[in-house]
């Protein structure tokens, strides 16, 4: 007898740690995996952005809670893991979603603003990574990490697209996630990551207002942007058992974009 594709997607009685979880695609993540029966902790620098996060998850019948922490020092990092361990008892799903860019033209582009993207974009993921499967997964031999990396870090951007720094996150997220899958296989670990193409957010204003989204919802062969929805399913079967047999891959939401620069 078969399990149920719904049965293998229920997340009821697991737990998911969402960095980056306050807002954008970090918050969208954390309501498809609390929508699906999971406990869900944000986490991000900003307490105020964390309190009214997970209000809006409460208010949809989700248990969220949140621990403020900056993702980029080491220390922070560790902290928050323990205090997740703490609070509640286990980290079943990672999601790695915390992240910054810069834009500048490479020639200008400040070494301090290179390392601050690094030190996020992928520093991060290892440190926190580490730290929950020493703390859980390794040791209960299960877990699902997902990592967000970027249709950036798949190929070179245009020349308006000065955003060097996280690219080259970006790129690293997707051979992080690769290697890190063949060795923590033996582990009962699976690890991937999703590489989102343009949405609207926070961090993306700056280009949306400057190329304009029509000109952006063109270049992909869907002519749309990614909404509030288009990062759910996907998020879904990388943390659920629906997934289970899927490991050290990337997988493209993007409206297409990334089939056009693969051809």
């Amino acid at each position: 007898m078969t399990t149920s594709v719904f049965k293998l997607m229920d997340l009821t009685g697991r737990t998911a740690l969402v960095t980056g979880g306050s807002r954008g695609l970090g918050l969208q993540m954390a309501h498809a995996l609390g929508e699906a029966g999971a406990k869900v902790l944000l986490s991000s620098r900003k307490a105020e952005d964390l309190e009214q996060a997970a209000a809006e998850l409460q208010a949809a019948g989700i248990d969220a809670r949140w621990i403020a922490a900056d993702a980029s020092r080491p220390e922070d990092a560790q902290r928050l893991v323990a205090e997740t361990m703490e609070r509640l008892g286990r980290i079943d799903v990672l999601v790695n979603n915390a992240g910054a860019t810069w834009g500048a033209p490479a020639e200008q582009h400040p070494l301090e603003a290179w390392d601050k993207v690094m030190n996020l974009n992928i520093r991060s993921l290892f440190v926190i990574s580490q730290a929950v499967a020493k703390a859980w997964m390794i040791p209960q031999k299960k877990g699902r990490i997902i990592n967000v990396a970027s249709i950036a870090g798949l190929a070179g951007n245009p020349s308006e697209m000065t955003t060097l720094a996280y690219n080259t996150s970006k790129g690293a997220v997707v051979n992080f996630t690769r290697a890190l899958a063949g060795e923590w296989g033996q582990h009962g670990i699976t690890v991937n990551a999703l590489a989102p193409g343009f949405f609207p957010s926070k961090m993306t204003r700056g280009t949306l207002e400057r190329l304009g989204a029509e000109a952006l919802s063109a270049r992909a062969p869907l002519r749309r942007l990614g909404d509030d929805e288009d990062l759910k399913g996907a998020t879904l079967l990388f943390a659920s058992d629906a997934g289970k047999h899927i490991t050290g891959q990337i997988l493209a939401i993007d409206g297409g974009v990334s089939a056009i620069i693969a051809g």
